[in-house]
């Protein structure tokens, strides 16, 4: 059985932000480099560093909290907590072309897509008319 890793990057990046910590550490592999570089190019993080310990590398995210986060965790669209959901997944893929490709809160979110020229945004897919595989939505 093998392992969904932009699952489990999702999933820490977000129980990380419901903790309100300031830095994550994941497993760096190139898809999972290559989704933290759109996220912060977007905006969604601060920084990433990447370290070595023995023969594995792992990236330190640091997050970027909002500054309005000082009552209890709030859930939804508008709440003020990072969110991501993973749309494909290893035993449902989905895939969309270019002029299908979902928009997430009408153009405010962001959806990554797996394309034949890598790893990249919902609008570069749109501008370049390539379509791919949804691996997830970030609001």
């Amino acid at each position: 059985m093998g392992r969904d890793t932009i699952a489990d990057i999702i999933t820490s990046i977000r129980n990380a932000d419901m903790d309100r910590k300031g830095t994550v550490r994941i497993a760096s592999t190139n898809i999972t480099e290559n989704i933290i570089k759109i996220l912060l190019q977007e905006g969604f993080i601060e920084n990433v560093r990447k370290h070595q310990e023995g023969h594995f590398f792992f990236l330190a995210l640091t997050l970027r909290h909002r500054r309005n986060r000082k009552g209890p965790y709030r859930k939804g669209p508008y709440g003020t907590s990072l969110n991501l959901k993973r749309i494909s997944r290893p035993g449902l893929r989905i895939y969309s072309n270019y002029q299908q490709i979902p928009r997430v809160l009408g153009g405010m979110g962001t959806v990554i897509l797996s394309t034949s020229r890598g790893i990249m945004t919902d609008r570069e897919a749109r501008l370049e008319g390539i379509g791919g595989e949804i691996l997830c939505y970030i609001w």
